[in-house]
């Protein structure tokens, strides 16, 4: 049965929600995975072993009921450990084939840990995989399945002969491990997965429905945000964030999906965000582009959307601050980290002091930082 563009929608979000429920602080790496998937393109996550990357992706499999591969790269690995063994019985008739089952070649969902370990002869039929699905293995040419492939490494690539394959991973992601404030709910969610309570994964939609999903994203009307594209890529290119050429077209790609997966079938500047995930190269590149993009992408959804996250952070700095006795040095952390937030808050409206509900919201988080802030003072006594 088709579906409808809001039944897709519907999945979509479904999808996101599902994956990132049994991880805590780990919506950026479910927004990566989930643009992945939609757009059909594949997604690196660079970051320190034990960061939940693999189950993740593992996840993700299992949510889509997709055929899964993984592995472990090492500079020893060889091909037919990925790609499966030759076929013997064949080679003894002449015809040169792989045994594939289980292999890399039938997985409509991969992940590589530590990818970029790959040896050249890995390296050269992981290009052409990921580019046109196909394996060329001597005289074979062999077709796959392989919807989107993710890679995995604690470092950015800097041989010149990985900057092709870090080329293909169309959107990147830098996973961090968790600030100290999620250490508690991490625990809880650790045990709550240990013991077996979150129970079987269940499938939340097919493969066949992410075809169709991915065909609505591709339908989606980009129009009104080309131009404001533009100005960003030049924005980046003078402040020396350069985007290849095909990574530029592939950027629309992900605008589509990120205007889908927020119910749009017209993406606008709101969805320019992406640009975090496509643009940069270096682990300084993550940090730089956020910048960036919070002062070049001043729409009012954005803001309404930075408010509610700082609200968010405020109320749970407020939980902790209430736990903490007279005089414990980290109430001086949060008595810095609330003035930050202060000023940040009344930073995002400057240009909204017209808009009645973003001044409401910014008024009451200012109200709720103030209280705070009299609560850390009277516990230091100062």
């Amino acid at each position: 049965m088709s579906l409808s563009f809001e039944e897709a929608v519907a999945k979509a979000r479904t999808f996101f929600r599902e994956l990132g429920a049994p991880f805590v602080g780990r919506q950026e790496e479910s927004m990566v995975i989930t643009l992945s998937l939609i757009c059909g393109e594949h997604a690196v996550l660079i970051g320190e072993p034990g960061t939940a990357k693999s189950a993740m992706v593992r996840r993700a499999a299992n949510l889509l009921n997709a055929r899964f591969f993984k592995y472990l790269l090492t500079k020893y690995t060889e091909p037919s450990e990925l790609f499966g063994p030759l076929d013997i019985r064949a080679l003894r008739k002449g015809v040169y084939a792989r045994v594939t089952r289980g292999k890399l070649p039938e997985a409509e969902i991969a992940f590589l840990d530590e990818i970029f370990n790959a040896s050249s002869a890995i390296l050269n039929t992981l290009l052409s995989l990921m580019m046109e699905r196909v394996i060329y293995d001597g005289y074979l040419e062999l077709r796959t399945q392989l919807w989107s492939l993710f890679g995995a490494s604690n470092k950015v690539p800097e041989e010149p002969e990985l900057e092709a394959l870090y080329d293909r991973f169309l959107l990147r992601t830098h996973v961090k491990p968790l600030d100290q404030d999620y250490w508690a709910e991490l625990l809880e969610a650790s045990w709550r997965i240990e013991t077996g309570v979150l129970g079987e994964v269940k499938p939340v939609l097919s493969m066949e429905d992410l075809v169709a999903i991915n065909s609505f994203a591709l339908k989606v009307n980009l129009e009104n945000v080309k131009s404001s594209l533009l100005k960003l890529l030049l924005i980046l290119e003078e402040k020396g964030l350069h985007v290849t050429d095909r990574r530029k077209g592939k950027i629309l790609k992900v605008i589509a999906a990120h205007a889908l997966l927020n119910g749009r079938s017209v993406a606008t500047e709101d969805d320019l965000i992406v640009l975090k995930y496509t643009v940069p190269k270096s682990l300084e590149d993550f940090e730089r582009i956020q910048v960036i993009l919070l002062e070049e992408l001043r729409t009012r959804e954005r803001v309404l959307k930075e408010l509610n996250e700082i609200r968010t952070n405020v109320r749970t700095a407020a939980a902790k601050i209430k736990q903490l006795g007279p005089f414990d040095p980290r109430l001086t952390d949060y008595y810095k980290n609330l003035k930050i937030a202060k000023n940040k808050v009344l930073s995002l409206i400057k240009d909204f002091d017209d808009d009645e509900e973003v001044v409401k919201i910014a008024n009451e988080i200012v109200s709720e930082i103030d209280d705070l802030l009299d609560v850390i003072t009277a516990k230091l006594n100062v």
